[in-house]
């Protein structure tokens, strides 16, 4: 049987991870719609959506808490369902839904939980690297938020999984230690684990991602690179004032759009040109120019994106 298992998770994958065409339905009320995705090993796949876009429910779905209504996923090949047991030797999980029986310390939750796996990480290792070596012998009820999602982080890490599924991995964490979890996110990456990381901070999106997968009331609104999803190059110019935006597009024959308050997207080509052209129009209007970018930020797509799905729908 556990033959037979090992070439169903091995001999037909192609992807790490994959979901295809799920849908997960409580009661009347539809979670997760026709969603499909994929990660590949080596690879970090960054979903982002705002509260009730069915990002949790997801993840939870994806690692076997409940089947899907429709639809399919998968971990190595594995229905997380059917073949439980499997999917969890194999993955590490952060959930926002968890923690750990509040009088254990990290360092005797983490050594008991080795207990579980033929060949886990050192527990002592793992506290150094997530910079736990000063609470490793406090109760678990003591710890500050950042120390309890570290903690959890490194349980996640223990089992030395092929895959890692991390939902909101830097929540209450302070900078310090979002640049410990970054660092140990880049060197799973690196030694090919796959990362399925959900999160409202699009900054940290931008600083780990591969891939970066928009959802919105369950449902795919896009996907792709940050270069993808950045759209063709323009000059993206915020100001020390407000112009009037169809005098610079006069100038620079293009089309040009406010998209805030002193910050303007003109579709031109961020040649050194036209970028004198830009510096010369506002230097004749006594206006600065304050910051320059030639494709939209992750921020300025996803705001977009999500401002057009709830206008549609509303």
């Amino acid at each position: 049987m556990g033959a037979a298992l090992e070439r169903l998770g091995s001999s037909a994958v192609s992807h790490a991870i994959e979901v295809n065409q799920m849908g997960v339905s409580f009661g009347p009320t539809l979670a997760v719609d026709d969603l499909s995705f994929s990660v590949e090993f080596g690879e970090v796949l960054c979903v982002l959506g705002p509260n009730g876009a069915g990002k949790t429910t997801a993840v939870e779905t994806l690692l076997g808490f409940r089947a899907p209504n429709k639809g399919t996923a998968r971990l190595f090949g594995f229905d997380p369902v059917r073949h439980h047991r499997e999917v969890v030797q194999r993955t590490g999980a952060l959930l926002q839904r968890g923690g750990v029986w509040f009088p254990m310390t990290p360092r005797q939750v983490l050594r008991l939980t080795a207990t579980y796996y033929a060949a886990p990480r050192d527990a002592d290792e793992l506290l150094r690297l997530l910079d736990l070596e000063g609470c490793a012998a406090t109760p678990w009820r003591r710890l500050s938020g950042g120390e309890q999602q570290r903690t959890l982080l490194a349980l996640a890490l223990l089992g030395r999984p092929r895959a890692l599924v991390l939902d909101e991995p830097t929540a209450s964490v302070d900078p310090e230690g979002r640049q410990v979890i970054r660092e140990l996110i880049e060197h799973e990456r690196a030694r090919g684990c796959a990362l399925l990381i959900t999160t409202h901070e699009l900054q940290e999106a931008e600083r780990l991602a591969s891939r970066v997968l928009i959802v919105h009331r369950g449902r795919v609104v896009t996907q792709g690179t940050l270069d993808e999803l950045a759209g063709e190059q323009a000059l993206i110019i915020e100001t020390s004032s407000a112009i009037d935006a169809g005098e610079l597009a006069a100038v620079l024959h293009c089309a040009v759009r406010e998209d805030s308050p002193r910050r303007y997207h003109c579709a031109s080509d961020p040649s050194p040109e036209n970028l004198a052209i830009v510096t010369s129009f506002l230097q004749s209007r006594g206006v600065s120019l304050t910051s320059l970018d030639t494709r939209a930020s992750l921020e300025e797509t996803y705001l977009r994106l999500i401002g057009e799905q709830r206008s549609e729908r509303s």
